[in-house]
């Protein structure tokens, strides 16, 4: 059981890592094991334009492929308003800064959280909330 979570948390960190390569916004973890039965992290950040979100979505996309992970589905990607990412135990949700305001979808959820600083180039670790 360890490798798989230890597998989860490197495959969320680059998650993180993709979605401030491509200076996405308001970048917020959520620990949902405990609450849901469909996944164990959300990922909840914004672009400022279609063009940004599907930016952001095809990082993430990227980067994952290179380490031979794919999503098990991906929605929302040819209008770049509300891109879900489904990686089974990460889901991603990327939004419009304005569209996130409106669904507010991180305040649905209590669960730990993390937020990101936008200002860093890469996140090494999670801290201990998404443990």
């Amino acid at each position: 059981m360890p490798a798989k979570k230890n597998e989860n948390q490197q495959r969320l960190l680059l998650c993180i890592n993709a979605t401030l390569q491509k200076k996405a916004k308001d970048i917020t973890v959520l620990n949902v094991k405990k609450n849901s039965t469909f996944t164990d992290y959300m990922l909840i950040c914004s672009g400022a334009t279609e063009r940004q979100v599907q930016a952001i979505s095809a990082a993430i996309q990227e980067f994952l492929k290179k380490s031979e992970i794919k999503p098990l589905g991906v929605e929302g990607e040819a209008h770049g308003q509300w891109i879900l990412l489904d990686y089974d135990d990460i889901v991603i949700s990327i939004f419009q800064e304005s569209l996130r305001a409106f669904y507010a979808i991180e305040n649905l959820w209590d669960a730990p959280r993390m937020s990101i600083d936008e200002k860093a180039t890469e996140i090494k670790r999670l801290n201990k909330a998404m443990a």
